[in-house]
């Protein structure tokens, strides 16, 4: 016997469900403050204090270099905590318990979960990012950013976070529950050190194959953007180009997301 498809309402209905279910796993999140806390700031706190302090302090880092990491952290903060925080719930919910059932049961089409889920995971993806930014000027002893440029920034860190929940999608979705820690092993050093975080992509000039391998990372384009929109001086990307390749990841990994998501919920 196989298990009949829900009944879909038309009109307001799947739109207001919708937004229950977002506003169910953000009251979530608020109950699991403390080890989401933990989850987003140990890292990129780690880092920053390290590359930034430590080696700034010790000479091994060149005067200004800290506020050249400082908008890299943000955007890796965004898009890893995005990616991490739409991934990891996905594969739970497909694993043996198949909790994923009662999101299905929902008023809502069935990619409209899907949806669902990346934004959810971008909204962690941005608070993590804001969350940054207090700390990073706490760790650094102050921020130097040109503050004409902080519109552009908070619209990088809005379409990076959804870039990075789009890539979550599809990495849960794809990815057999098994092979999940395997594939986050291969996949997230990677990721952080070919976004340019830590360094302009501009200035990879000497290193061309590198430059290259680190076009195909949607976390560079988040760097970027955040590093010319806040530190216009430094050598950066032209941020209409990071901005446009950002939509582009999004559009590109939403629809693969998606497509996984719908193989294997309606599996």
């Amino acid at each position: 016997m196989t298990r009949a498809e829900p009944l879909r309402p038309t009109g307001s209905r799947p739109a207001r469900a919708f937004l229950a279910v977002l506003g169910r796993d953000v009251f979530v999140t608020g109950r699991e403050l403390p080890s989401f806390l933990a989850q987003i700031v140990v890292q990129p706190l780690g880092l920053l204090f390290i590359f930034g302090k430590v080696l700034g302090e010790l000479g091994y880092a060149a005067p200004g270099y800290a506020q050249l990491l400082l908008p890299g952290m943000v955007a890796l903060n965004a898009f890893l905590v995005a990616l991490q925080n739409t991934s990891f719930p996905l594969v739970l919910d497909f694993s043996y318990s198949r909790e994923i059932e009662d999101r299905l049961l929902a008023p809502l089409p069935v990619s409209w979960v899907a949806v669902e889920k990346m934004v959810f995971g971008a909204l962690r993806g941005m608070f993590a990012a804001a969350l940054m930014v207090p700390i990073g000027g706490l760790v650094l002893g102050g921020i130097d950013w040109e503050l004409g440029g902080l519109l552009f920034a908070c619209a990088v860190l809005v379409i990076g976070s959804f870039s990075g929940a789009a890539v979550g999608m599809t990495i849960g979705a794809a990815v057999p529950p098994r092979r999940i820690n395997i594939m986050f092993a291969v996949i997230i050093a990677p990721l952080m050190f070919t976004g340019a975080t830590q360094f302009p992509w501009v200035q990879l000039d000497r290193l061309p194959w590198f430059q290259v391998l680190c076009l195909a990372n949607p976390l560079t384009y988040a760097s970027e953007g955040m590093r010319g929109a806040l530190l216009p001086s430094v050598p950066h990307m032209t941020p209409w180009v990071a901005l446009l390749a950002l939509v582009a990841s999004c559009g590109l990994f939403g629809a693969l997301g998606v497509h996984f998501f719908l193989r294997r919920a309606l599996d």
